[in-house]
């Protein structure tokens, strides 16, 4: 089969190799997998960097979450067992950990359906307890995980801030349906945020970017408010003032999805129940920008390390062939 592999640490682009490998053999407990999709995220570009906390031995092949086959043709939703990740034309899984593809959605909009989803649901309902009514301000709110919180927070009947860099991510962040969006590039995010609040600021902040985002957030949380820390795309880990957040009376809550696996494992099943509620009903419906073959992988990989994208972008095996096909 092929499989896009990775022998060195370095830039995506750079360091992936698409190979003919021998199909992984499962092992215990786990199943093999047709690949019908595979979608992209940040962490597949930190690993390929070793900057990810989870570093799989060389070589390995990324794309942590996939739509997958079964052997008997049931569509899933899984995160590959790495090193045998979903850039591949199979990938192995744990079984016990395969979820049930929504019926209302495609392949790549169901394999974009599972990290950046569960961690907004789990973000803002399991650990921020929004609110209908609540304010909520999103950080990177076109992108894959920012795009996803807007949809849930939208769906929960927030009023929904979305933050964005650039005019066009500004339209898609007002597509996806922000009451209101900011270009950070153009206009001051702190004044911009207390003009829309009245100057109350954001009941939650979901922040992916950290850095000066972070910072933006601590001056525009609103009076017992709560920032949700989900990441640091921006590549820097902010160092909150803990004497502001007692004197503004605020929270600031860490979220990693991926420890509910051990610690409490019966929420994500429970999560994924309402997700695919939401998405039967129209309320959600994962953006994603682009569908690229599995020989483009490698490029789409770096667009999305250099933030260049909006939504997300899915790998499709057999992609262009099936173009092909239909030109044909």
């Amino acid at each position: 089969m092929q499989a896009w592999q990775v022998h060195e640490i370095g830039e995506p682009s750079e360091v992936m190799r698409l190979e003919e490998v021998e199909r992984p053999v499962p092992g215990e407990g786990q199943v093999l997998l047709k690949v019908r999709a595979a979608n992209i995220n940040f962490p597949d570009a930190l690993m390929c960097r070793g900057q990810y906390q989870v570093r799989p031995p060389l070589p390995f092949t990324p794309g942590v979450e996939i739509c997958g086959e079964t052997e008997d043709g049931r569509r899933v939703i899984a995160n590959p067992a790495l090193p045998y990740g979903g850039f591949a034309e199979y990938a192995v899984a744990d079984a016990r950990g395969l979820l049930p593809a929504p019926d209302a959605l495609d392949d790549a909009e169901t394999a974009a359906l599972h990290i950046g989803y569960q961690t907004g649901w789990f973000g803002l309902h399991q650990r921020a307890r929004l609110q209908d009514g609540e304010t909520l301000l999103v950080h990177a709110a076109a992108g894959g995980v920012g795009s996803a919180a807007v949809q849930l927070g939208k769906a929960a009947g927030a009023r929904v801030i979305g933050v964005v860099g650039g005019p066009a991510k500004a339209k898609v962040a007002a597509e996806l349906g922000c009451d209101v969006v900011i270009d950070r590039r153009s206009e001051d995010v702190i004044a911009a945020v207390k003009e829309a609040t009245g100057g109350r600021g954001a009941d939650v902040i979901y922040d992916p970017v950290g850095g000066e985002a972070y910072t933006q957030s601590a001056k525009t949380v609103a009076f017992e408010g709560r920032i949700v820390v989900v990441g640091f795309a921006s590549g820097t880990i902010p160092s909150p003032a803990l004497n502001h957040a007692l004197v503004k009376n605020y929270s600031i809550m860490g979220l990693h999805w991926g420890l509910y696996a051990s610690k409490n494992p019966k929420l994500i099943p429970h999560c994924h129940e309402r997700l695919t509620e939401l998405a039967a009903s129209g309320a959600i419906k994962p953006l994603v920008s682009e569908r690229v073959d599995l020989t483009d992988a490698a490029a789409a990989v770096q667009r999305v390390a250099d933030g260049v994208t909006t939504g997300r972008v899915a790998v499709i095996p057999g992609l262009a062939a099936a173009k092909e096909g239909a030109a044909a």
